[in-house]
């Protein structure tokens, strides 16, 4: 089994199957993260990290709190978790020997929150356009344009990339504002957009009541998490989440954006660093607005409950 040493992280098993199906090697994934490293740091950095991991033989898993075994020198957070009701240590991945660490325990999602460790403003927002089933990328490119129109009515400005997956993110960067007050605005902003284009995009949460619209999804501000920009994804061949710049827009494939490739198509440059604008301030009355508009998940929730009882008094008949 092929082994290395780099930054003094000891690299193991680099010419195995990095897991079931993806049909890359782990030394593939160890050599992709080492590339972009001075491009993906920075937007790790002071972060607490959630990482998808792989294991040959096992379904990937995500790990908030930090393995048991990790050196001394890997810095972490105490972050309470909701979900497991209880403290857990999440990884800051604040350089390079930190993320080829990760690399080498098979990490290949990369989730941050949109804050820094000991911070209460989000540093951002995002629109993560989901398309229908079996829909291809041009209709999710032009329901990334209505977002573009729905952020320059409202005096804002986003920058674009591929979700890694089948869908693309529009990325805020917003600055002086609450959790509660960002949350509301990305749900004004998906409003908006669907309003711009109601027969290409929608904002509901029920898959069942979409019709084949590409999802404008808002929940993933505020307390969640999105996708690194320059992160691998668990799919075949190792797509990674890409920057796109919106004048070529048209032109993009996800597909054209894996471990293998993207590298070269990087060449000296931080795409992603150059599309992002500066932060901004959110217009009061986009986030009024926001605050009048339910919570999708929990507007679903009641809904779904709503419909089985409506289910089940209909049989009663």
């Amino acid at each position: 089994m092929a082994e290395e040493e780099r930054d003094g992280v000891r690299l193991t098993s680099l010419d195995r199957p990095l897991g079931d199906d993806l049909e890359v090697t782990k030394g593939a994934l160890v050599d992709y993260l080492d590339a972009v490293a001075d491009r993906l740091v920075p937007l790790l950095a002071g972060r607490p990290l959630s990482i998808k991991r792989v294991r040959p033989g096992q379904a990937p898993f995500m790990q908030r709190n930090i393995s048991k075994g990790a050196p001394d020198w890997v810095r972490t957070v105490a972050v309470w978790a909701q979900g497991a009701h209880r403290e857990v240590h999440q990884v800051l991945c604040d350089d390079r020997r930190t993320l080829l660490w990760l690399a080498n325990q098979r990490a290949v999602e990369f989730h941050v929150p949109f804050f820094r460790a000991g911070e209460q403003e989000p540093t951002g927002l995002v629109l993560d356009l989901d398309p229908p089933e079996g829909a291809g990328i041009d209709v999710v490119v032009r329901t990334a344009r209505l977002v573009r129109q729905a952020l320059e009515h409202a005096g804002l400005a986003g920058a674009v990339k591929t979700s890694g997956s089948k869908g693309l993110h529009v990325v805020v960067p917003v600055r002086g504002a609450a959790v509660e007050d960002v949350a509301a605005a990305t749900r004004a902003l998906a409003a908006r957009t669907a309003s711009l284009g109601p027969e290409t995009a929608t904002t509901a949460y029920i898959k069942e009541d979409r019709g084949g619209r590409v999802f404008v999804d808002s929940t993933r501000s505020g307390q969640s998490t999105i996708v690194a920009a320059y992160s691998p994804r668990i799919r075949p061949g190792l797509p990674v989440s890409f920057p796109l710049t919106w004048d070529t827009l048209e032109a993009v494939r996800p597909a054209d954006f894996t471990v293998s490739t993207a590298p070269a198509l990087l060449d000296d440059g931080d795409p992603w660093a150059a599309a992002l604008p500066d932060p901004q301030e959110l217009p009061a009355e986009l986030v009024a607005e926001g605050h009048t508009i339910p919570v999708a998940r929990v507007q679903a929730m009641h809904e779904g409950k709503r419909r089985k009882r409506a289910e089940r008094e209909a049989a009663g008949d």
